[in-house]
């Protein structure tokens, strides 16, 4: 099939799975439908908007409850969260932070903020996430484990930890980036921005780690707005959270005294309400957003060339984005596709830009990244709003 004609049978299959309408069809946008007016408008009846209020921990317990984690610690948005993981560590200035190339460029400005250099590494293409048996083989070529640490050889620089991230919701496989970390002696953060409502052999992402990250951005499963939140199981690690993303302010009824850098990165109770309300209705809302990758699954079953990517054999994902792999397909069929979906109303996207490829991290230490920047070229994220997995008709 040339490549106006797989793009115009590509287009076909989606108008068949999406609803008609009169508007351009988003990637993603939030469903309210539940009392996220009444719990904001309690926090504007009571004035309680702001840092302080009954729902941030209400919403806090909530995320604990559904996720299995111990403890959650809310915060203004999901870079804020991965940067507090990341100082929990601790990641130390000159530290290297082993990130995937394919991720939103967060989950590097986070290790950047830290002082630390960003270390790239190569995508597994069942998962999208981090290939631990590349990483592994990678490791024992260029890393050395001594008393310090892990010490990249070639940098003479620590390798203090490895950020896995569930990418659009799918999770990694686990337990051997498990190995390799206590193999190499690295602390697994998880980045589970996109994977609420996703689980790795049972088991939701986001608890495997020493800390993981969640992000509640409007375009999330769940949204608060802006905000993200801490998950960890470790007690001191979770005071600590809470203290630092509280400036470091020692406890006092009216003294402002703080005994470290700390951040401003509580999330408002305005936020945490609109979060609740959300959470009471994530289980329909997963269950729509299945349904809508079931769809686009049967619609491109029999389509050459043309891969749906779905959840890993040992896991159970929340299909955050869905996506379209175009295997195999002559130059220049991605970009036509986008074009040609857009001027349809259905507003697809590529893969984030890999890693390697922003200005900002060309000279960033990496091993081989052939599978990732293959998947760049190929991948295709579809309108994946949990309302579109309601009623077709």
């Amino acid at each position: 099939m040339n490549r106006t004609a797989l793009v115009t049978e590509v287009l076909e299959r989606l108008k068949r799975v999406l609803p008609v309408t009169d508007r351009p069809i988003a990637l993603h946008e939030p469903t309210f439908v539940g009392t996220e007016w009444q719990y904001v408008k309690e926090c504007l009846d009571t004035g309680w908007v702001s840092s302080v209020g009954n729902f941030v921990d209400r919403f806090a317990a909530e995320l604990a409850s559904f996720t299995g984690a111990k403890y959650v610690i809310p915060t203004v948005n999901g870079t804020a969260a991965l940067h507090t993981c990341l100082k929990l560590v601790p990641i130390e200035p000159g530290d290297e932070v082993l990130v995937p190339a394919l991720t939103f460029i967060a989950t590097a400005n986070a290790v950047s903020y830290c002082g630390a250099i960003p270390h790239v590494v190569d995508s597994a293409p069942d998962t999208l996430g981090v290939d631990p048996y590349k990483l592994g083989d990678y490791l024992a070529d260029i890393a050395e484990v001594t008393v310090e640490g892990c010490i990249n050889r070639r940098t003479g620089r620590r390798i203090r930890a490895l950020i896995g991230v569930h990418v659009l919701g799918h999770p990694f496989d686990v337990d051997p980036i498990q190995t390799i970390c206590r193999r190499f002696r690295l602390d697994l953060v998880e980045d589970a921005a996109e994977s609420l409502g996703s689980y790795y052999k049972g088991q939701h992402t986001g608890t495997f780690g020493t800390v993981a990250a969640l992000s509640f951005n409007g375009n999330k499963t769940v949204t608060t707005g802006g905000g993200g939140a801490v998950l960890t199981n470790d007690a001191t690690l979770a005071a600590r959270a809470a203290h630092l993303t509280t400036v470091a302010k020692q406890p006092h009824a009216w003294r402002y005294d703080h005994d470290a850098i700390g951040y401003n990165y509580r999330m408002p109770n305005l936020n945490a309400a609109l979060g609740l309300a959300q959470l009471e209705n994530l289980p329909s809302l997963l269950v729509q957003k299945r349904t809508l990758a079931a769809r686009y699954q049967a619609a491109f079953a029999d389509l050459p060339g043309v891969e749906f990517v779905a959840e890993p054999v040992f896991a159970k994902s929340n299909y955050w984005l869905n996506a379209l792999r175009l295997c195999d397909a002559t130059d220049g069929v991605r970009d036509e596709l986008l074009e040609k979906t857009h001027q349809a109303g259905i507003l697809t996207r590529p893969l984030w830009t890999a890693l390697h490829r922003q200005q900002t991290y060309q000279d960033c230490p990496r091993m081989a990244l052939t599978t990732a920047e293959q998947l760049a070229t190929e991948v295709i994220n579809l309108p994946s709003s949990a309302h579109l997995g309601g009623s077709n008709e």
